[in-house]
């Protein structure tokens, strides 16, 4: 699943706001704010979510394996 720092670059590379961000994924703003606060009890569905919010804009989310290591923008 994706990290509290790729939710944050990715909001930094898109210049939205957590409540922006929070309309977009229809997930509760406080739910954002907690979650890049480092609150650990966010869950796949919430996560997934968001990842789907970002996805939407252009953004893909980079792994190796299984531990999140960055973003980039979509080609083409």
């Amino acid at each position: 699943m994706i990290s509290v720092e790729q939710i944050r670059a990715a909001r930094a590379w898109l210049n939205i706001s957590q409540q922006e961000l929070a309309d977009a994924s229809n997930v509760e703003v406080r739910t954002i704010y907690r979650i890049e606060s480092g609150f650990r009890g966010a869950t796949e569905r919430t996560l997934e979510k968001i990842r789907q919010a970002f996805e939407v804009r252009g953004l893909e989310f980079i792994f190796e394996g299984a531990k999140p290591v960055g973003l980039q923008v979509r080609r083409g």
